[in-house]
């Protein structure tokens, strides 16, 4: 048995968990260095499936399983972090957002542990910039699941930020328009020397471009007079695969969508005028209005404008963000990897490396941070209306205080309950903690309580509530344990986690082209068809031989003759 490699704690470790694709990056000589997976690439698909022979498949043989085995496999679970979804694999094996994303995080893991020759533990972890308290415990803990220490949670705009501003000292006021496969988020940041501060972040965790592929197939669907629920899961993936391809030509050059199912060929062209994007266009405008009205400032006074995330390729968008702002976005670096980059870099600040230039990172509080309270408005009481104490788009870290008085006579103890959210109504905000503390009884209105929130870099929230007339005080710290887990249900996690079988790193090449091939027969008709079984049949005889040799051979000619096809 080979000895397990040490963790080197000195190594700085940057994650862009994506819900498309996920990358993994490592300071290295000064510069933030992407890391290859088992295929070689840098991409590795959030996608998780489960084989016929009961092990789980991750990343791009996982994700071409989403066309030959939809009912076996998940895909975009980030945008359900936090959630009490659970995904259906088959025979009975269900898995929630935060263990699929535990998956693709040990999968990265192993991946880097292999490039670097030792054990990694510490990594700095991208989210989005609107991702709740909530979803941010749920990153910490698949972090956790997967065997590392997410000792930092850093948006993933201000990680975009580190990566062009260790670049350029100039001094300037970016806007950072991110939008990836499944959330927009908007950051507006000044750079000044050594410090970047976040203006502004607002946005919207349901939408990416997983959405403008969704509305080509809703367009298509209605054209053709057809519905979701009349479709097999399989002729369904065919159409989504189609219109991801669709959406991704340029648009001079966006030829006919064609699917065939039930012996009919259906045809549709993406309309210049009556786009079905208008829509979602008209989305990605509000966050961007509200982060300058927060931040107070005109979109003249910008310096710059940077893409982030795939979804920015879309001609569609650089359009409409150069239409808003009056200048061309900046795109010198590769808006896939820019994130994972960034959160490298970091990393590399925290251990404070000697290559990296001093940077002083500041951000804001995403959402607002308040109390439910009750009111008297006309000799009636209105209740559950949202106090905030911390308002969205504060510096952290923040500690703001507000006072509050009894309701009742007599009243004996003061209930907090805390939410985050942006509604004059906590019923339509986030509960994210309460505490309960005792006052001396006394007519209505004559005992008060102070409540300081403090919230630090790191999404911990304090909480201390003063009795005014005693000075008595009681604290609670609204931690990063996700709301809803025992310790016995997370303790459940670990064992499930560390029960199933994954598919080994090493096979990992050959079980990808499998799924290729698999994937490739499902959107094939006639001679194409038989051609791709015939191909399928040749690799499972070569494998069957176990020469290593003549397998790495073979799966590269047949790599290459999937890329000629039509």
């Amino acid at each position: 048995m080979s000895e397990q490699p040490s963790v080197r704690p000195d190594v700085a470790i940057g994650i862009d968990l994506g819900t498309t694709n996920s990358l993994i990056a490592v300071w290295k000589d000064g510069q933030a260095e992407l890391i290859p997976n088992s295929l070689g690439k840098t991409t590795t698909p959030s996608a998780v499936s489960l084989d016929d022979d009961g092990t789980l498949l991750v990343g791009e043989a996982a994700a071409a399983r989403r066309i030959s085995h939809p009912h076996r496999t998940a895909v975009a679970f980030k945008r359900l972090l936090g959630s009490d979804h659970q995904h259906e694999l088959g025979d009975g094996h269900r898995y929630s957002p935060t263990e699929l994303s535990a998956m693709v995080l040990k999968s990265l893991k192993a991946d880097a542990e292999q490039h670097l020759g030792h054990a990694i533990e510490e990594v700095v972890i991208s989210v989005p910039a609107y991702f709740s308290d909530e979803q941010r415990k749920h990153t910490a803990f698949a972090a956790e699941l997967a065997g590392l220490k997410a000792v930092r949670l850093i948006n993933e705009p201000t990680a975009a930020a580190m990566a062009y501003g260790l670049h350029d000292q100039e001094e300037r006021l970016s806007l950072i328009f991110d939008l990836g496969g499944g959330t927009f988020d908007v950051t507006l940041l000044e750079y000044d020397g050594p410090i970047i501060e976040v203006c502004a972040s607002t946005g919207d965790n349901y939408l990416g471009g997983e959405d403008f592929t969704r509305a080509i197939v809703d367009a298509c669907l209605a054209a053709w007079e057809l519905k979701d629920s009349e479709l097999e899961p399989t002729a369904l993936a065919r159409l989504t695969a189609q219109a991801e391809q669709l959406k991704c030509q340029p648009p001079g050059q966006r030829g006919e969508l064609r699917w065939h199912w039930q012996g009919r060929d259906y045809h549709w062209q993406l309309p210049e005028r009556e786009s079905p994007w208008t829509p979602l266009l008209q989305r990605l405008r509000q966050p961007i209005e509200q982060a300058l009205r927060d931040s107070k400032l005109d979109p003249g006074a910008l310096d710059h404008v940077v893409l982030v995330g795939g979804a920015t390729r879309l001609k569609e968008i650089q359009q409409l963000v150069t239409q808003l702002f009056g200048k061309l976005p900046l795109r010198h670096l590769d808006p896939d990897t820019v994130v994972a980059l960034g959160a490298a870099a970091q990393a590399a600040c925290r251990l404070r490396d000697a290559a990296v230039r001093e940077v002083i990172l500041t951000d804001v509080c995403p959402y607002t941070l308040g109390i439910s309270t009750t009111m008297s408005v006309e000799d009636q009481y209105l209740g559950g209306l949202m106090s905030p104490i911390i308002e969205r788009n504060t510096t952290i870290p923040a500690s703001r205080e507000s006072s509050y008085r009894t309701l009742h006579d007599n009243q004996s103890k003061i209930r907090i309950d805390i939410y985050q959210g942006e509604r004059p109504r906590v019923a339509d905000n986030i509960r994210i903690g309460e505490l309960e503390v005792s006052v001396p009884k006394a007519p209505a209105g004559e005992e008060a309580v102070t409540v300081r929130f403090s919230y630090d870099i790191d999404g911990l929230l304090e909480v201390d509530v003063t009795v005014q007339s005693t000075g008595a005080q009681t604290s609670k710290l609204i931690d990063r344990s996700p709301n809803g887990l025992s310790d016995a249900d997370r303790a459940r996690s670990h064992e499930r986690l560390q029960a199933i079988k994954i598919h080994p790193r090493q096979t990992m090449p050959n079980r990808t082209l499998r799924a290729r091939l698999e994937s490739a027969y499902a959107q094939a008709l006639g001679e194409t068809r038989d051609q791709i079984m015939h191909w399928l049949n040749q690799f499972d005889a070569v494998l069957e031989r176990q020469d290593p040799d003549e397998i790495r051979d073979v799966r590269l000619a047949l790599e290459d003759a999937l890329t000629q096809l039509p």
